[in-house]
């Protein structure tokens, strides 16, 4: 039998995200699963409230989970996703810790675009 990688967990947590059956999710979370948002200092512990945080989410439509990379080390694993509900557009950048083949725990930053500062536009590009 083959145990599967954290990387390809950790892919296949993205894929089952894109379900939006959250139940689901929560099968590939650990016993002791945490979640932590260090913007706003909460942290969600548990697979239940995991799974009632995203269930309960005030959306537009349908979850839509983009990874556009993912880089694995060992037991860690990075992703940065892009997340919309068809009427916002986000972008997440989620830490993973893998433990007896599950999701342990998570750390997850949602950064907001800003403007760029005009005094270094000389130096730059938009990639708009």
């Amino acid at each position: 039998m083959t145990t599967e990688t954290p990387k390809a967990l950790v892919e296949r947590y993205w894929r089952t995200m894109n379900t939006n059956d959250w139940r689901a999710v929560g099968a590939l979370l650990h016993d002791d699963f945490l979640l932590e948002f260090p913007q706003s200092g909460e942290r969600f512990r548990g697979r239940e409230n995991f799974i009632a945080f995203n269930a309960s989410y005030p959306a537009a439509g349908r979850w839509v989970f983009t990874v556009n990379s993912l880089l694995a080390e060992g037991a860690r694993v990075v992703s940065d996703v892009g997340v919309s509900d068809g009427a916002r557009v986000d972008r997440a950048i989620s830490f993973f810790e893998v433990r007896d083949s599950l999701i342990w725990r998570m750390t997850e930053f949602w950064p907001d675009p800003f403007e760029a500062a005009a005094w270094r536009a000389q130096w730059t590009e938009r990639n708009l």
